[in-house]
């Protein structure tokens, strides 16, 4: 699908939109880089400003345009919409932000007949089902970032923990980007070593109250960094970019995406995050996980979560 030179176009150039778009630009993965936000002079001062900066990067073409500029892009990257606020839940913005997709979808979709859509804003599972709906994509090619960012939080305080490089561990959340998330502590391995055996190795203390407070310290985190800097942005730009690349260069990288999910494990007509393949057709195979009994379970109680809040705003 991706002929030589990737274009991407970006949509909203607020923290999150910018901060990937400055990311995008670094990496040198693509040859055009398009700013599209409701505040035009926004989008153009992000887009200048990123410019400036082109003498230290591959070349790349930055500049800020219209719905029409998504003609002949290969990824479009939604991250309009409200942004949450200090003690607001990210299914709180939910009615808001289904009204934003409403809005920008069919313009999207208008101008651009083969890309791959992204989505980043919260609530990113029930936005990424409105996003795949509304477009009448095939399922492959409407993914939003989803707990690629807890995912990795849960790595890093893991790491941190037990004293290791956190690119040597490996460890998925699944279902919803928010509060009913699921740490699959089941599978947790450091290198291939299970984690239970790791600790036990190098005495390490990793009991259910550590646990515990590891998992909410990932499922909070959100919540502590808008009460400190009013949004979240570097992570998931980088979680974002690492993405796109697997798509770029069709890596067939294993990343937990929210994707439209169809007899999986019990679970169907939802979007919600488990660990797939993602390549330059979008969202492939997803990996079959062997959870454990309580896992499988809060999965499927993350599934009804979600599916909840779609009835409620009719999609």
């Amino acid at each position: 699908m991706l002929k030589s030179g990737l274009k991407v176009c970006v949509i909203g150039a607020g923290q999150v939109g910018a901060t990937f778009s400055y990311a995008l630009m670094i990496r040198g993965l693509a040859a055009e880089i398009v700013l599209i936000d409701k505040n035009p002079d926004l989008a153009s001062g992000q887009a200048e400003d990123m410019s400036h900066g082109l003498p230290y990067v591959s070349p790349t073409n930055v500049h800020a345009g219209e719905y029409s500029d998504c003609k002949d892009a290969d990824i479009i990257v939604i991250a309009a919409g409200a942004a949450q606020k200090p003690g607001e839940t990210r299914l709180d913005l939910t009615k808001r932000n289904v009204d934003v997709m409403n809005e920008i979808v069919p313009d999207i979709c208008r101008y651009a007949q083969d890309a791959i859509l992204i989505v980043l804003s919260n609530p990113v599972d029930v936005l990424t089902y409105a996003v795949y709906k509304l477009s009448g994509l095939p399922q492959n090619r409407v993914l939003g970032s989803g707990t690629t960012l807890d995912s990795s939080r849960f790595r890093y305080l893991l790491s941190q923990h037990i004293h290791v490089d956190p690119r040597n561990v490996h460890a998925h959340i699944i279902g919803e980007h928010g509060d009913s998330e699921v740490p699959v502590w089941s599978l947790v391995h450091i290198s291939g070593v299970q984690l239970e055996d790791y600790c036990q190795s190098q005495n390490i203390n990793m009991q259910m109250p550590i646990r515990d407070k590891i998992f909410e310290q990932v499922r909070t985190a959100a919540y502590h960094l808008i009460e400190k800097k009013g949004a979240t942005s570097h992570a998931i730009g980088l979680a974002t970019l690492s993405v796109v690349e697997s798509i770029a260069r069709d890596q067939n990288s294993l990343y937990s995406v929210s994707s439209y999910l169809d007899h999986y494990l019990g679970v169907s007509d939802v979007c919600l995050s488990v660990p797939a393949k993602i390549n330059r057709n979008g969202v492939g195979e997803r990996v079959l996980l062997r959870l454990s009994s309580d896992e499988l379970a809060a999965f499927r109680k993350s599934a009804e979560v979600i599916q909840n809040i779609i009835h409620k705003v009719g999609l």
